[in-house]
């Protein structure tokens, strides 16, 4: 297992840097890939709901409130019920979630994820009753209604259960109907802000520059590091959305911080191709630990009273390896630092606390996150 980790660590890290020793050959990126225009963008949806029609795999007793909301619902209906006596297994209490685009009209249709509330066991085969969804104001822009789809199932009894993925959460395709727009307009504006994705100085100011070449003249200024005026010429004031598709299209190299991402639940490490690390020594010694215990039988003598038992006996063995020592030099790549690491046979773990021990005495050139 030791070994498998090792060169799947291998294989993973030299990825990382044949992709950072490539940084340089890719083609530039679109703005429209690392900005947008300020004003354009999703608007996040939410409601609460019941779904319907499950096959005794829905919320159980101990879940109140999705029995009073289908006592709220057939009383709205005209039916008068007592919550409290209901016992009902085929129905869920959901809270339903989409993103709104922008410029979606009035009629059209997004796609929404179902999630259960209570303590159903699965969504398979329900349907969701139709909920309206609000956004951060309290008003409604869409309703929800349709089958649910899983990407998951989940089968069996108490004692035996299979389960595939996540069965208490689905989609419905084109499952909410917008009722009221978000308004955006753009219809005589004279002046248009890029927003950047990342906020970046060096970024910004290749934004500018290659819009500028692009239009051939100086329409675009950066105001801080992640927000970029565009003036709107004369000849495309009514021909708004031609002018947004000629900036969009221009294209720059994206500039990024050295940053080394780390993932202690997975292994898994990620060094960007800007990081770099000062002259420093490793030395990284395995230490073997094993606990175990043997059980021994003890029996009385011949002849004498007394009853044969089992008595466990603790041993503990240690075995350390001896120390491996790599030395990288000041202003080391990538690419060497992953040698580095392998040649002295460094786990994922391992990586990790190496990496970290490298922050912590000054030598690693980047920023550190861990996830």
């Amino acid at each position: 297992m030791v070994r498998t980790g090792r060169v799947a660590l291998g294989v993973a890290l030299a990825f990382c840097a044949l992709c950072g020793m490539q940084g340089l050959a890719v083609a530039a990126s679109r703005i429209k890939d690392v900005a947008a225009f300020e004003g354009v963008r999703d608007n996040q949806l939410f409601g609460y709901g019941l779904v319907v029609g499950l096959n005794g795999t829905g919320d159980r007793s101990q879940t109140y409130f999705s029995t009073q909301t289908l006592a709220n619902m057939l009383e709205r209906s005209g039916i008068t019920i007592d919550a409290d006596r209901m016992r009902v297994k085929n129905i869920a209490a959901v809270m339903v979630t989409a993103t709104l685009p922008p410029f979606a009209r009035h009629g059209s249709r997004i796609d929404v994820t179902v999630s259960s509330l209570g303590d159903a066991q699965s969504l398979q085969g329900g349907v969701l009753i139709m909920t309206p969804l609000q956004a951060a104001d309290s008003q409604v822009y869409a309703t929800a209604q349709g089958q649910i789809v899983l990407g998951g199932y989940s089968a069996g009894g108490n004692n035996a259960r299979s389960q595939t993925n996540h069965p208490t959460v689905g989609r419905i395709a084109n499952g909410a109907l917008v009722e009221k727009e978000v308004p955006v307009s753009l219809a005589g504006r004279r002046q248009l802000n890029l927003v950047l994705h990342h906020n970046d100085f060096t970024s910004a100011s290749r934004a500018v520059r290659a819009i500028n070449d692009a239009w051939g003249s100086g329409i675009a200024r950066a105001v801080d590091g992640a927000t970029i005026t565009v003036e709107v010429p004369l000849d495309y004031a009514n021909r708004l959305v031609e002018f947004m598709s000629v900036i969009e299209n221009a294209r720059l190299d994206v500039d990024a911080v050295a940053k080394v991402v780390l993932n202690e639940r997975t292994g898994t490490v990620v060094m960007g191709k800007d990081v770099r690390i000062s002259e420093v020594s490793i030395i990284h010694g395995g230490l073997s630990l094993q606990v175990g215990t043997i059980f021994n039988v003890v029996q009385p003598n011949a002849f004498s009273p007394g009853d044969t038992a089992i008595v466990p006996e603790e041993s503990v063995s240690v075995a350390e390896e001896k120390g491996k020592t790599a030395t990288i030099r000041e202003g080391a790549s990538v690419e060497e630092v992953v040698r580095a690491l392998n040649d002295i046979g460094a786990g994922p773990r391992d990586v990790i606390a190496i990496i970290e021990a490298i922050k912590a005495q000054g030598a690693l050139q980047a920023e550190l996150e861990i996830i």
